[in-house]
């Protein structure tokens, strides 16, 4: 294979010296493992639906994977200024797509989430919270560049649309880390903490209205508070299935894994520590953490204050959801279906994720020779 050389002015060799390597080497190894856990995870999950084909869930998702892959490197290629375009793009769509599940879409377990689109499900609100990053930023971008320009005003309009849509499916899970991200990219752009602490006490009084008014979430509550209240099966099947591990694994031995509901998706973390052992489960935490820190760093040195919020929104997007998911597998954090990125099974989380990640290399590239505001965008 030739080796691409600094001399060589071809759009994948501009490509490959402007991108962040050490993101794309931190981020390799995740895929890597998601796929390896996966093929050990798949074949039980297979079993209790009493699908034949014992890889049909690893199968599945390498089917999406390369498109995935292949999505996220076309995104890479864009200017930040296409780039933006896209979010928006993307925002617009997902929101009108979660209207129309709201409006149409069959009931899934209590909620109107997911789109059938025969050989997937699609979950709008997964694209939503990339493209929601992406809006929010360039708002509180111009309102910073212009104080008469309302941009934070409208940056709250849109956080507070797409978390009452995500209120009504409902979705809290999706709720709480939207809220999450938004006051961490709230804080990048300078607000004040009186606007933190209002963000935090709305956020705790939409947690309590949940308890009290669905009996789904304060049984999720109530079961964290007091384990041995409602229904804990899953996350003390989740604590056994890790602790059966040890150290370095069972290997085809676990046996636990087989008695864990949703262990291709919310529950993968513990498969992997069962099957590989503690060690696994450590490199998956460090993994998420530095490749987060790496871009958090990166973001802190960009020039543009759309670009610091958007590329510090969309790592947040994967660190909140990755510590959402293994903090459920360890009674950390109440009980919620939230995947693991890369890792977990499913489609429009895995397209999503993909897609979030092509945002981020597309704003982090360094721009040669840029001169025009639409190139850099400060």
């Amino acid at each position: 294979m030739k080796q691409i050389s600094r001399t060589d002015d071809s759009v994948l060799a501009r490509w490959w010296w402007s991108v962040d390597r050490v993101s794309l080497a931190i981020l390799a190894p995740i895929i890597l493992i998601g796929i390896v856990v996966l093929m050990a995870a798949g074949p039980p999950a297979a079993a209790r639906f009493r699908i034949p084909d014992e890889f049909h869930f690893p199968l599945r998702q390498i089917l999406f994977l390369v498109p995935a892959l292949a999505f996220m490197t076309a995104i890479s290629f864009l200017t930040p200024l296409q780039a933006r375009r896209l979010g928006v793009l993307v925002f617009v769509g997902a929101i009108l797509l979660m209207l129309f599940a709201l409006l149409a879409a069959d009931d899934i377990n209590g909620a109107r989430r997911w789109i059938d689109l025969g050989p997937m499900l699609l979950q709008p609100s997964e694209f939503a919270k990339p493209g929601f990053v992406v809006v929010a930023a360039w708002m509180l971008a111009e309102g910073a560049r212009d104080r008469r320009f309302p941009g934070g005003a409208i940056a709250m309009g849109i956080y507070a649309l797409f978390a009452l849509l995500l209120l009504l499916q409902p979705d809290f899970g999706q709720w709480a880390l939207v809220t999450g991200v938004w006051a961490a990219m709230f804080f990048i752009a300078g607000w004040g903490w009186i606007w933190m602490a209002l963000l935090a006490g709305a956020g705790i009084a939409a947690l309590t209205a949940g308890y009290f008014l669905s009996a789904h979430v304060a049984a999720r509550i109530d079961t964290f508070i007091k384990p041995g209240a409602g229904e804990a099966y899953q996350v003390d099947k989740s604590l056994e299935t890790i602790a059966n591990g040890g150290l370095i694994g069972r290997g085809d031995s676990a046996p636990v894994k087989g008695a864990l509901p949703d262990a291709h998706t919310d529950f993968i973390f513990a498969v992997a520590a069962e099957e590989f052992g503690f060690l696994l489960g450590a490199a998956i935490i460090i993994l998420f953490a530095v490749f987060v820190a790496r871009i958090l760093t990166i973001a802190a040195s960009l020039r543009s204050l759309f670009a610091q919020c958007a590329v510090s929104g969309l790592a947040a997007i994967i660190g909140f959801q990755a510590i959402i998911n293994i903090g459920v597998s360890l009674r950390a954090l109440p009980a919620k279906g939230m995947t693991l990125p890369f890792i977990s099974y499913g489609g429009s989380s895995l397209l999503a994720t993909a897609l979030a990640v092509g945002l981020i290399f597309a704003l982090t590239r360094r721009q040669r020779g840029a001169q025009r505001r639409k190139d850099i965008m400060p």
